[in-house]
């Protein structure tokens, strides 16, 4: 079994991680090939063992959590004993521990204090994002220690692909004007969200700097799933992308 191809941030070079794309696994059809979406459609033994292929590139078991778009943060002292919470983002400072995201559309983003023993990792579509899902993640770091914090936005949705309604602006504009600057004219009365960007600026409110990766999922349909794609081609379902950190 070859490792599955992956991308790494130079942020992160101090920790062991990776942002997983759609390459490497053993699901075909609309999931080939490498789904890591156990909320998917696909055949639950080909998630199995495209789950396996990236713990085995990664040198642990995934641990991941029930996403709902939240801004919740849990801390992850120890492989679930049961059910997994229902939160988008996780934190730990126990080496061995992988933490996952899975994304298809939505930012996944990577964070390490290395000196500090610290990591996290968070789902931060829109709505987590502008609800504070990064803001708690951070928080919930330095809580147990972290202070030099670097991060990495992997593999999202990029501007241009990024169409959206004018109720959706007026979401951003009513918490803050100044989120206009995240969105640029587009077709009639739409505009396109700059997701990474705003990610990397509320990570740059806390004196947190993000690598962004140009790597956008809508653009790249060999490399990378996108649930908008799919929804565009009309394909019923998605895989899901895997981005993974750990100690």
């Amino acid at each position: 079994m070859t490792s599955p191809p992956h991308w790494r941030a130079r942020t992160l070079s101090q920790v062991r991680h990776g942002f997983f794309g759609r390459e490497g696994g053993v699901s075909t059809g609309i999931y080939a090939s490498l789904n890591a979406g156990t909320g998917s459609n696909d055949d639950p033994e080909a998630v199995a063992e495209n789950r396996r292929r990236i713990a085995a590139a990664i040198g642990a078991d995934l641990i991941g959590v029930h996403q709902v778009h939240s801004p919740d943060a849990v801390f992850v002292s120890a492989p679930w004993a049961g059910a997994r919470p229902h939160a988008d983002a996780l934190v730990t400072t126990i080496p061995g521990l992988a933490l996952s995201i899975l994304t298809a559309d939505c930012a996944p983003v990577l964070f390490a204090d290395a000196k500090a023993g610290v990591i996290g990792a968070a789902h931060a579509g829109w709505k987590g994002a502008l609800g504070g899902v990064l803001e708690n993640c951070v928080a919930l770091m330095r809580t147990h220690g972290a202070r030099d914090i670097a991060a990495a936005i992997g593999p999202c949705i990029h501007q241009a692909s990024y169409q959206v309604r004018p109720e959706f602006v007026q979401r951003f504009v009513a918490v803050d004007p100044d989120n206009a600057h995240y969105f640029a004219p587009s077709d009639g009365e739409k505009s396109l969200f700059d997701l990474p960007g705003f990610c990397a600026a509320r990570l740059a409110t806390l004196d947190v700097a993000a690598e962004i990766l140009p790597l956008d999922t809508y653009a790249h349909p060999a490399r990378l799933h996108s649930h908008r794609r799919s929804v565009h081609e009309k394909l019923g379902d998605y895989g899901r992308n895997c981005a993974v950190i750990r100690l």
